[in-house]
């Protein structure tokens, strides 16, 4: 059962965050939960609003490193535990995991989560810093010659996701490298980037060094073109248009996969593999989208499958909620593509639909296990936000070609000289060897790259 819960029944008003303070704009859009219901009200705020409020962004001038540092160490700490905005950290919770469809007790996780990460922003910051560097002109190293690190632009603007809450534990190190920082927020999820930036204006930084600027489609662009350098998280399309723009980082699928080579038996690893699929609500980046077998995958997939069938189907605030919930509608889309692109695998689990109605106008969606007959099939790149993995079969024939394009490769083989290869190949970025799950990550720990290394350059300086 779920915990017992009384949400407000007035709609939150969401305000756009600007640089002169709150703004409640004239052009409001009603947030609604995955059953359809009302929750809040957001502000999206016109192009003129969007322009001046970047203009003011470029004007200010930031506080001092050691000041940046302890006010997010003070913002991890509201964000946290404080009411802000007369929200408290329960409701909070209860309105990402209603209106999302996320597991609530994986929002009460990702909540301390992002705490932490912005308590070791520092510590990141610092991890992604070239050894030979310094963070001043003025530092004695200087007088003999010595790379400085220096930022490129003053201005950073984040398309923030709504698929999750956890990336917003990562543009903050731009606030610690003293950028200031505009966050256009995802209209599925806008309460996590409104509560930090309230969390980070109650600790101390200006009004003018980081908004909150919910947009229309039409008006989205403006924030971009009003920053020195972007962020933006999205699809495939997103890929393809900013891939080419050197002032704009996209953030698009993850497509995490597992390599289990002969050597190595996956039932002593299939708690990993189980849960690098499902946990998170199956709804990330690093969650396995694909599991590649060297010899017969079909005794996995019956494993998979036999684990995966017995989560529940529970409406996401419920704390024992493991699979993501979605409006009806969605759900039954989702369903519809996913039977679409299976066409020609083998069904263990979800051949006959994932879309599990709860009564209320929502649905969960259920995991989902395919095998593939073959290690290049086009369906082990399909990434959907929800428990859905493919199994396929590997080969050394096959090589790396099925393993590219992963942001996480957990490789579990004993190979040494395969590593090797997985770690040259430049289209994966992170290489996990052994029993760990693909969604493991840590402070200090580059996610795709770290993200300074979009942020930040080093310049020869010399002085007298």
């Amino acid at each position: 059962m779920a915990e017992p819960h009384t949400p407000r029944t007035e709609l939150l008003q969401l305000d756009a965050l600007g640089a002169q303070g709150a703004y409640r704009a004239r052009n409001r859009m009603t947030v609604h939960d995955v059953a359809g219901g009302e929750v809040a009200e957001l502000s999206l705020v016109p192009p003129l609003f969007v322009e001046r409020t970047m203009k003011s962004l470029h004007r200010a001038s930031g506080p001092a490193l050691d000041d940046r540092i302890r006010m997010i160490d003070r913002a991890a700490e509201l964000f946290s535990t404080a009411v802000l905005d007369g929200q408290s950290v329960t409701e909070y919770e209860y309105r990402v995991s209603r209106v999302g469809g996320i597991p609530i007790s994986e929002v009460r996780a990702t909540t301390r989560a992002i705490a932490a990460r912005l308590r070791k922003v520092h510590y990141s910051v610092e991890h992604a810093r070239p050894a030979g560097s310094v963070t001043r002109w003025d530092d004695p190293l200087t007088r003999t010659g010595r790379a400085v690190w220096a930022r490129r632009g003053s201005v950073f603007a984040v398309h923030a996701a709504g698929n999750h809450p956890g990336p917003h534990s990562l543009w903050p190190e731009a606030l610690a490298l003293g950028y200031r920082v505009a966050v256009r927020p995802s209209r599925r999820e806008p309460f996590t980037p409104h509560r930090l930036i309230t969390a980070l204006r109650g600790a101390g930084f200006g009004d003018d060094h980081v908004v909150l600027l919910p947009t229309d489609h039409a008006t989205a662009e403006a924030v971009l073109r009003g920053a020195d350098l972007g962020m933006v998280y999205g699809g495939e399309d997103v890929v393809r248009k900013y891939v080419t723009d050197a002032s704009i980082l996209p953030q698009g699928p993850g497509r995490s996969k597992i390599l289990l080579t002969a050597e190595v038996d996956w039932r002593d690893h299939l708690d990993t593999i189980v849960d690098s699929v499902s946990g998170h609500g199956g709804t990330g980046c690093v969650n396995t989208t694909a599991v590649f077998v060297e010899g017969d995958p079909t005794p996995l997939c019956e494993a998979l499958a036999e684990r995966l069938s017995s989560v529940p189907s529970l409406p996401p605030e419920d704390p024992g909620a493991v699979c993501p919930v979605q409006p009806l509608a969605t759900a039954k889309a989702f369903e519809a593509h996913l039977s679409y692109k299976a066409t020609g695998a083998k069904a263990w689990l979800g051949g006959d639909g994932i879309a599990d109605e709860l009564g209320d106008g929502s649905a969960v969606l259920r995991p989902a296990v395919h095998q593939l007959d073959r290690p290049d099939a086009s369906q082990a790149s399909v990434e959907l936000p929800f428990p859905c993995v493919w199994v396929a079969p590997w080969t050394r024939e096959a090589g790396l070609a099925p393993l590219r394009n992963s942001l996480v490769l957990t490789a579990m083989t004993h190979d040494d000289r395969l590593v090797d290869g997985l770690l040259e190949e430049p289209s994966i970025s992170n290489v996990y060897v052994g029993d760990h799950r693909t969604y493991w990550m840590e402070s200090g720990m580059p996610h795709d790259g770290y993200l300074a290394e979009f942020l930040m350059r080093c310049k020869s300086v010399i002085r007298d």
